[in-house]
């Protein structure tokens, strides 16, 4: 069983010094989790009103679509090889979708 994992951020770390570093402030404010397979999966829950972008993790190759509840990914959505994780900057209360992919 292939799976996207899903975290949601409301903003950047900041050092001592002020500057914003390029990495995720933890902890997330939601995290949860897509089965990868054949047909498009939605996450169940829509992103918090205060999440302004994503970090997903997947262990399979996948494509991935963001939109509102009525989002689905085709193989021809943005790829993400196996065992990846990338930021997206996302809508509040929008949706990712995944399915498999080669």
């Amino acid at each position: 069983m292939s799976t996207l994992y899903i975290a949601e951020y409301e903003k950047l770390l900041v050092d001592i010094n002020g500057n914003v570093v390029m990495a995720s402030h933890d902890p997330p404010l939601a995290e949860q989790t897509i089965t990868i397979g054949m047909s498009s999966v939605k996450c169940t829950n829509a992103f918090s009103t205060r999440t302004k972008f994503v970090q997903l993790s997947t262990d399979a190759i996948c494509s991935v679509a963001f939109g509102n509840s009525a989002v689905t990914a085709t193989s021809s959505n943005q790829r993400l090889p196996a065992n990846s994780i990338i930021y997206k900057g996302v809508d509040p209360g929008s949706y990712v979708a995944a399915i498999t992919n080669s």
